[in-house]
């Protein structure tokens, strides 16, 4: 069995078709925008830029609604990819939003534009340029997003039947942005809240919805639907609880953000409002010091952490992780899911769930 025939290699290979049609796209559209002009000569490298370093975890999961019912297609690729520029709008408007220095491993977009205005010596705040440069090129994103879903070659029956999809993802997306803006680890809200945002937050928008808009491209019908949407739900869950581990414990080669960064943040993540939970009278007392510190610094991510391993809710967290994935294959039904689907959806919930990733 050679890597790409293997489901990694298999969903490997579907990324890189999705990202090329994204970044190919963008690349042409900056080009068409910018190129000649002062004032587009870093976004006709930037802008593209941003796209390259994408995984397509949404258009990955489109693409997997529309194998439920129809064969491969490039035109169906393109239109999944359509998403990735929406991800790249959300992750543009959530850099600026949260102060983000890094993305993907490298200065967020508007740190660029900052350092741009800088180099140019131009007159005013440098730091108020580059958000303002960067919001305009999340509203491009989401521009272009609709823009290549409309000319990805589907037929406009089958798009007929997506753009709802598409229209619910964008509405949720905003919410969902909402709900982390006023996310503060100094008031931490009870787990079947946190589980009500974060669903809002990430698990819908990542995967719920994708599947679902992908599905209704390819015209299957509700028992289907239903059973891909109990999945997306599980799965979508799992993907935030999983990210929420990565955002206190992981590694920032991995990340692409400084260590403990949601710690830093003072976000009431899943594994934070857990420890809490699990927490016995002397760790509460530990808690309510760290949260009511005027600043998160590295001793204190550290002491954050020791108090979070020893409540036991890592631990909890990854066999939460482990059931929902559990979950989510089983209500995968054979009769129903062609199997070349199934394999793609298990391949995509195994990488949503794995925590080295």
């Amino acid at each position: 069995m050679t890597a790409t025939t293997t489901p990694a290699g298999g969903l490997d290979a579907l990324g890189r078709r999705c990202l090329a049609e994204a970044h190919g796209f963008v690349r042409e559209r900056a080009a068409e925008h910018f190129a000649g002009r002062s004032e587009g000569a870093l976004a006709v490298t930037a802008v593209p830029e941003f796209v390259a370093g994408g995984k397509c975890l949404r258009p990955l999961f489109a693409y997997a609604g529309w194998r439920c019912g129809q064969p491969d297609s490039d035109a169906a690729v393109r239109a999944a990819a359509a998403l990735e520029l929406l991800h790249c709008f959300a992750l543009v408007q959530d850099d600026v939003m949260d102060g983000s220095e890094l993305r993907r491993g490298r200065p967020a977009l508007h740190v660029r534009f900052a350092r741009w205005h800088e180099e140019q010596g131009w007159a005013g705040s440098a730091a108020r340029f580059g958000e303002s440069a960067a919001t305009l090129f999340g509203d491009l994103f989401l521009v272009w997003s609709e823009q290549l879903l409309r000319e990805s070659g589907l037929a406009p029956d089958r798009l007929a039947r997506g753009w709802p999809h598409y229209d619910a993802m964008r509405a949720e997306l905003a919410v969902g942005q909402l709900a982390d803006l006023v996310n503060d680890a100094r008031a931490l809200p009870s787990w079947d809240t946190l589980l009500d945002v974060l669903r809002r937050k990430s698990g819908n928008y990542t995967v719920r919805r994708p599947l679902e808009f992908g599905a209704a491209l390819a015209g299957c019908g509700p028992e289907l639907t239903a059973g891909l949407s109990e999945f997306g739900g599980l799965v979508g869950e799992a993907f935030q609880f999983r990210d929420d581990l990565l955002g206190v414990f992981g590694d920032p080669a991995v990340t692409g953000k400084p260590a403990g960064q949601d710690l830093r943040d003072r976000k009431a993540s899943s594994v934070v409002v857990l420890a809490a939970a699990m927490a016995d009278r002397r760790q509460q007392t530990d808690f309510a010091e760290l949260i009511g510190l005027p600043a998160v610094g590295d001793e204190a991510v550290g002491r954050w952490r020791e108090l979070i391993v020893a409540t036991g809710a890592r631990d909890r967290l990854g066999e939460l992780i482990r059931e929902r994935a559990d979950k989510a294959l089983a209500a995968i039904d054979p009769a129903v899911v062609p199997q070349p689907a199934a394999d793609l959806l298990a391949a995509l919930a195994a990488r949503c769930t794995d925590r080295d990733r």
